[in-house]
């Protein structure tokens, strides 16, 4: 039977507007911890975070995978009997209620990993750009004719069981984060399979997809990860 313990890890960077209703929304009967990893934000968002009940780490490194791997960091070394680590997004543009579903897989089916698809569900008009839609269709391509994996989307909402998280060796600091554990998922032959999740508008502007220098680094990092691992 998989082990049902579960803690999530958020990524933040100047997100005090967002994090609370992000945290509130997360269903605490069935999460044991909720990490919130600063990642060097110049408001409150470390303060507000604390008081909405979540651990809070620092990560001076600016990188969403920076701040993923100390999360993981911190979990290996507090609580490493931890089953399931989940990956959420601190703009609220996910929907953190919807939890249940995406490890409901891996808990009742046995799966390694399941990434939660916008692609599948609902997304609110204007929440996901051309470019990011264009971006995730060719990703999804290239896995499925480079790897053999059937994804649809390189959704932040994500879980994983840890021990098959720490088998990854997960090393990304930025952008190829998310198509990195993919991409070594699909070479380890982990079980994984996806549901369907629904988005919305961040609050806020994105640090990646809310300027073209962003949009363009993450285009060419996603890229360059699905082709080095070859």
């Amino acid at each position: 039977m998989t082990n049902s313990s579960c803690r999530v890890i958020i990524p933040a960077l100047n997100e005090e507007d967002s994090i609370a209703k992000v945290i509130q929304d997360i269903p605490r009967d069935i999460v044991e911890e909720i990490i919130v990893v600063d990642n060097g934000s110049n408001d409150k968002t470390i303060e507000v975070a604390q008081a909405a009940g979540a651990t809070v780490l620092s990560e001076p490194l600016r990188g969403y995978g920076a701040a993923c791997l100390k999360g993981i960091s911190h979990v290996v070394e507090k609580n490493p009997a931890t089953g399931i680590i989940v990956f959420l997004d601190a703009d609220y543009s996910d929907h953190p209620e919807e939890l249940p579903d995406v490890i409901a897989p891996i808990l009742n089916d046995n799966f390694d990993m399941v990434i939660g698809s916008r692609a599948l569900g609902e997304s609110e008009k204007g929440s996901l750009t051309t470019v990011q839609s264009f971006g995730n269709w060719l990703s999804a391509v290239l896995l499925r004719l480079i790897y053999g994996a059937n994804f649809t989307d390189l959704g932040p909402f994500r879980a994983i069981k840890l021990d098959k998280l720490l088998e990854l060796n997960m090393q990304d600091k930025n952008y190829g984060w998310t198509v990195e554990m993919q991409v070594k998922a699909a070479k380890k032959k982990l079980s994984f399979t996806e549901v369907p999740v629904k988005y919305r508008n961040r609050i806020g502007t994105s640090k990646v997809s809310g300027t073209v220098k962003g949009s363009i680094l993450a285009g060419y990092k996603i890229l360059f990860t699905i082709f080095k691992n070859i």
